[in-house]
C-alpha cells in the first residue's frame, strides 16, 4: 500500500525548504505531513599519520554552544560527487588535504522529519594546506586519539550525529 499525495506545497526559508504534503495514507485517512527538504551532505573522519583524529570544536547558534564535531558540510551543486564535496570541506574546515579516501556509505539522520542523506568518508595521508573558513564559522581544531574521542562519545560530550555515524562505520569496516 502506498501513500497518495493529493497536494504538495514548498516554502523556502533561508537555506531550508519546508515541504507540506496533503496525503492519503494506506488506511484511507487524509493527513498533513511536513518535512524539511534540504541538501545532501558529507562528514569526514580525518586520521593523521600518528592515528589521531582531527576534531572540530565549533560554535552552533541553534544550540547556543560550542560542539565537538567532525568536518562536514552540504553538497554544493558545483561539486560533481559527494567525494568532491568531502575533499573541499576537509580543506576548508581543517586546512588539510588527504591522499587516501575510504567511502563509509551514507545514512539518513532523521528520516521522519527530513529528506537529508549524509555520505561518510575516512581520510588519511593528510597534507597541511590552509584553512578557509566561511565568515560565520568559528572552528577550533583539536587532534585527539581514537581513545580520547571514544571517551568524549561515552561521556556524552561528542553529540555530532554525522560524526558518530562516521566513527561507528569506520570501526565496523576496519575491525
Amino acid at each position: 500500500m502506498e501513500w497518495t499525495i493529493r497536494s504538495s506545497h514548498k516554502e523556502k526559508i533561508n537555506r531550508y525548504t519546508v515541504t507540506i504534503d496533503q496525503v492519503v495514507v494506506p488506511n484511507g485517512e487524509e493527513k498533513t505531513f511536513a518535512y524539511l527538504d534540504f541538501a545532501k551532505g558529507v562528514c569526514i573522519l580525518p586520521i593523521t599519520e600518528d592515528a589521531e583524529i582531527i576534531c572540530l570544536k565549533q560554535y552552533r547558534h541553534a544550540l547556543k554552544s560550542w560542539q565537538w564535531e567532525l568536518p562536514a558540510g552540504a553538497i554544493d551543486k558545483a561539486d560533481p560527487t559527494p567525494l568532491d564535496t568531502a575533499k573541499r570541506e576537509l580543506e576548508e574546515e581543517t586546512g588539510y588535504q588527504a591522499e587516501h579516501w575510504l567511502e563509509l556509505g551514507s545514512f539518513y539522520p532523521s528520516p521522519g522529519s527530513t529528506s537529508e542523506e549524509i555520505f561518510l568518508f575516512a581520510a588519511a595521508g593528510l597534507i597541511p594546506t590552509e584553512q578557509k573558513l566561511e565568515s560565520s564559522e568559528q572552528i577550533a581544531l583539536h587532534k585527539l586519539t581514537m581513545e580520547e574521542l571514544k571517551t568524549l562519545i561515552k561521556i556524552g560530550e561528542f553529540k555530532h550525529g554525522a560524526g558518530l555515524a562516521a566513527v561507528l562505520r569506520y570501526k565496523f569496516i576496519t575491525d
